[in-house]
């Protein structure tokens, strides 16, 4: 209810039963929840997909600047291996980028699209409210004609004060009912219209982990010609440090 019409005369007569606004209030909430629920949806998937294209392009910026290092220069091995991940990087960049364009396509647009219809039915509820107001203006203006002596004078205000009710009580009815039927309509085929958009998202999110395992599972045979385990690496990464710090020009003065 508007706030302002708090203080608003009310009419005598029921003008809506309270079955019928209860379930007018209920099916108006369902899609209110409905469209902030699409709305954070929306902004959740982009967020997704931004962080989704910085993660891919940041590793292909590191591979890039691994390449471009001297340090890449003296040892034709790791010059192999580095230009090997370099390679699968860019590999990861462009499914990722498929990956996104088809959920921009196929999710977000979609969803985009859906929200755009939200706009409209709340115009849609505030007209009915406008209607209603008016609705019970002109009713509480026929009751006070109603309460008075008949006079000629009278007889002719209330004359003219029904036929001012009349179009206005019809206007709210066609809307009300409208809104009642429809309401639920709209609600009900939310599942019908996001299905596939998120049959197409899992899709999407397969076939790019199935590339993705492709791609690291060629670098793997690429990079791992000497299998050493987790605690082998350390080891070896550890006895290279001491050496490195037993340099004079490392040492501690």
């Amino acid at each position: 209810m508007d706030p302002r019409n708090i203080f608003k005369p009310e009419p005598k007569k029921q003008i809506v039963p309270k079955a019928v606004e209860r379930d007018f209030e209920r099916e108006y909430g369902k899609l209110q929840q409905l469209e902030e629920q699409t709305k954070k949806l929306q902004k959740d998937m982009k967020k997704s997909i931004e962080a989704d294209l910085a993660m891919s392009k940041s590793a292909v910026k590191i591979s890039s600047d691994l390449l471009a290092n001297p340090l890449c220069e003296p040892d034709p091995g790791f010059l192999e291996m580095v230009t090997a991940l370099d390679t699968a990087m860019k590999r990861m960049d462009a499914f990722n980028q498929e990956k996104v364009n088809q959920i921009q396509k196929t999710v977000m647009d979609p969803l985009k699209r859906f929200s755009s219809v939200f706009p409209s039915l709340n115009m849609a509820v505030k007209r009915r409210e406008q209607a209603l107001q008016e609705y019970k203006r002109l009713q509480s203006k026929l009751e006070k004609y109603e309460e008075k002596e008949k006079t000629g004078a009278v007889i002719a205000k209330l004359h003219q004060a029904r036929e001012e009710l009349r179009p206005v009580r019809d206007d709210f009815t066609a809307k009300n009912i409208q809104l009642l039927e429809e309401m639920p309509q709209f609600y009900n085929s939310r599942v019908d219209y996001f299905k596939p958009s998120f049959e197409s998202l899992i899709r999407a999110q397969v076939v790019y982990y199935t590339e993705m395992s492709r791609v690291f599972g060629d670098l793997a045979q690429q990079v791992d010609q000497v299998e050493l385990t987790d605690q082998e690496r350390e080891r070896e990464n550890e006895a290279r440090l001491a050496e490195l710090r037993g340099l004079s020009i490392v040492a501690d003065d």
